[in-house]
């Protein structure tokens, strides 16, 4: 009979701790920013209406019409980033910021799937490119 009060002692705490977010996984997800290989996210950061993206080409070749989307099931859809130079061409190293404007996101854990859409330079082929960002929304 000890035992049975010690288990539902216990069981009580880790149900009270659940429902006040203690447990939760999302509080111990990291920030990361990660795209395949020849693109580079060297930094981002996020506010409730704005996420700015620092991006580098490291492919080997030009990239023309860069076009950044953020795409996320918890906003209204996918919101499009505006290149911080303005030429939507990224050359070979070179790295640009993207600021992408929402409507309002919620604070605490953001979590989306970045595209990357571009022209290559060379062989005048069109590429998407998907990355995923995780990052904490003040």
């Amino acid at each position: 009979m000890t035992y049975g009060w010690a288990i539902l002692v216990v069981l009580a705490a880790i149900g009270a701790l659940a429902y006040f977010g203690v447990l939760s996984p999302d509080r111990f997800l990291p920030e990361k920013c990660t795209l395949p290989s020849g693109l580079a996210c060297l930094d981002f950061t996020g506010t409730s209406t704005t996420v700015t993206l620092v991006i580098q080409n490291s492919a080997g070749f030009d990239m023309q019409n860069t076009a950044v989307t953020v795409n996320s099931s918890v906003t209204n859809g996918n919101f499009a980033c505006v290149d911080g130079q303005a030429d939507g061409t990224l050359v070979d190293g070179e790295k640009d910021t993207f600021t992408c404007t929402s409507a309002g996101l919620a604070p605490g854990k953001f979590k989306a799937t970045l595209n990357v859409a571009y022209l290559n330079a060379q062989t005048t082929m069109a590429h998407v490119k998907s990355g995923e960002l995780i990052l904490k929304i003040p």
